[in-house]
């Protein structure tokens, strides 16, 4: 229980929370590499490591001295909540002296766990310590060496810790005072030592600015283990190394669907590309589908192009089908784009109820033209024209629809994938070079990952740089500003019988889920993400509700990835990009010796060797 005194905030005080914002903020900026949650970072003093004589105040970071102060027996130390995390690389923290007191006589340092508090730091064994009243330094001694000046009140000392070489050294007013004590321990505590009546001090572990430029020392060593990493020597291996990396980059480039950048980059550095151009264009279109929000027709296609994916996928496919229902309340999905584009005549009308049963459901989403006057929705009925296969779950189908031509959300899937060539849709023998590489490239496309053209967002493998996907003259009309925020935005685009499809189809949902907890036992991740999606029908506004965030564009990309994983794993290929692993291992293993109390590994991010 934090001890409270005069100038204390309290939780909940707007002061109180201002001040804990910026400290995470600058301990975020000074320690990034710090998992807090593994190995928390000291913030205050602790009321229960310490000594009687010491009193504490102001959220804990002031200290007062208490005692008698007749002689070195009264003296008394308190230790700080946490020791210094190893992954810090370097770590910092400032006392201001309020008030010297009688004597003068404060110790400001570190010590180790179980160090005797009845002390001032530096005079047992683990423990470091800078005195004020003679300027010495003490480390593990009650005989100091001469160091730096006195100090007094008004005077603000800072300690540093360097994890990377083992060392300490102080600071006064602003201005190092060179290095203290070398071949520290681990997991030191920062201690503040008082031993006669009316010394106060208070501490600064991150909560205001600091005197002394820590940031830009820190700079300097990043620098250096930068340098470091820089000259490493490679020698001989060099070609072995470059070979490598180049199958690495074709791969990454092929994962994400990059397919004229691939090929140019294999022919450039005489690579082989190991997944045929076709497949990878295939993947490329369903990924633009998800990521356009219109994931119905990214279902179709999956079934068309790889059949039996789906099926043996019931997790992926549950996440698809709410994202779908979440696409409809968005109005984006083609589900329920079909009725808000139909002739002012046929808008009111509800076509024939679509089929999602557990024989055949509604997978999609293209439309068909049925007459002169009022286009149709396919949602999932296989045309008599087309072979239809019947499947495990409720809103699992092979049918492949086509579109015509002059349809909005029309997409051609004439190039199947090079291993299913038989099941996709028939197509020309020309087909696949009648269009170019450069055509199939994101974006080209008319939608580029999910953004429509003239829109200034763009995505880089995968990942959004937009504020939303929309635009306000693009074929989804759904009431989006180009500012990305919603004007007049509706459920369903405000059209009735897309509003009675999105309950149909949360009701066939329903069904899919009960069907799955009946097959393979209750699964709560599936419960949770129906109760999210259907709770943005509790809203008169979904997109502005505790749950809105699902409507987010960017909720698009992990759902997008693990289609495009699922699909290349089922193709025998590597469902992750090795240069995505082999930067995950590599960061994963550099947080990791940082935290075994490798220093420099702290200031060797993976992050900062990304251009």
């Amino acid at each position: 229980m934090a001890e409270l005194g005069a100038g204390s905030l309290l939780l909940g005080d707007p002061a109180f929370n201002y001040q804990e914002h910026e400290l995470n903020e600058r301990l975020k900026r000074l320690y990034p590499a710090v998992n807090e949650e593994e190995t928390p970072l000291p913030r205050s003093w602790s009321p229960k490591d310490k000594y009687s004589y010491i009193g504490l105040s102001q959220n804990n970071l002031r200290v007062h001295y208490k005692g008698h102060g007749k002689n070195h027996k009264d003296a008394a130390s308190v230790r700080a909540t946490h020791p210094i995390p190893a992954a810090c690389g370097i770590y910092y923290f400032e006392v201001k002296i309020v008030s010297k007191g009688r004597d003068g006589y404060m110790g400001i340092g570190l010590s180790a766990q179980g160090v005797n508090m009845n002390r001032l730091p530096g005079w047992d064994k683990h423990s470091y310590g800078y005195h004020g009243d003679d300027g010495h330094s003490f480390c593990s001694s009650g005989t100091g060496q001469p160091y730096g000046p006195t100090f007094t009140t008004g005077d603000v000392i800072g300690c540093c810790v360097n994890l990377i070489n083992n060392t300490c050294f102080y600071t006064k007013n602003g201005i190092s005072l060179g290095v203290a004590f070398t071949d520290l321990p681990p997991n030191l505590y920062p201690t503040v030592g008082l031993q006669t009546p009316g010394e106060i001090v208070d501490a600064n572990f991150g909560q205001q600015p600091f005197v002394f430029d820590i940031e830009d020392y820190m700079s300097e060593w990043r620098a250096k283990i930068h340098g470091m990493i820089a000259r490493f020597p490679i020698g001989e291996r060099l070609g072995e190394w470059q070979a490598v990396l180049q199958n690495m980059v074709s791969s990454y480039l092929v994962h994400h669907g990059y397919c004229a950048t691939a090929t140019a980059f294999a022919r450039a550095t005489e690579t082989m590309i190991q997944e045929d151009q076709t497949s990878i264009k295939n993947r490329q279109r369903i990924q633009k589908l998800v990521l356009a929000g219109r994931v119905g027709e990214a279902i179709e296609a999956t079934q068309q192009l790889y059949p039996g994916l789906l099926e043996h996928n019931p997790n992926l496919l549950f996440m698809l089908k709410c994202r779908q229902f979440v696409e409809m309340v968005n109005g984006t999905d083609s589900e329920v784009r079909c009725f808000s584009i139909r002739s002012p005549k046929s808008q009111d009308s509800y076509p024939g109820s679509p089929s999602l049963s557990p024989r055949h459901g509604a997978t999609n989403t293209h439309l068909h033209t049925g007459g002169a006057d009022s286009p149709t929705c396919s949602n999932g009925v296989t045309p008599p024209n087309k072979s239809k296969s019947s499947s495990k779950y409720p809103g699992v189908s092979s049918s492949a629809s086509s579109s015509s031509s002059s349809s909005p959300s029309s997409v051609n899937y004439s190039e199947s994938n090079s291993s299913d060539s038989t099941k996709s849709q028939p197509h020309s023998a020309n087909s696949t070079q009648e269009t170019s590489d450069s055509e199939m490239e994101i974006e080209a496309e008319p939608y580029t990952n999910g953004v429509v053209e003239g829109s200034s967002a763009r995505i880089m493998n995968g990942t959004y740089k937009h504020q939303d996907i929309l635009q306000p003259d693009d074929s989804l009309g759904n009431g989006v500003t180009d500012d990305g925020c919603s004007s007049n935005r509706q459920l369903c685009g405000g059209n009735q019988a897309a509003t009675e499809r999105m309950i149909q189809f949360g009701r066939e949902l329903q069904a899919l889920n009960e069907q799955l907890c009946r097959e393979y036992g209750k699964n709560a991740t599936h419960k949770k993400m129906l109760q999210d999606a259907f709770s943005l029908l509790a809203y008169s506004d979904p997109w502005n509700c505790p749950v809105g965030q699902q409507l987010d564009p960017m909720q698009r990309e992990s759902l997008c990835s693990a289609l495009n994983s699922a699909i290349l794993e089922s193709q025998n290929l590597p469902k992750q990009p090795p240069l995505m692993l082999a930067l995950g291992q590599a960061t994963e293993c550099v947080q990791l010796m940082a935290r075994v109390r490798s220093g420099s590994c702290s200031f060797a991010r993976v992050d900062n060797f990304l251009h």
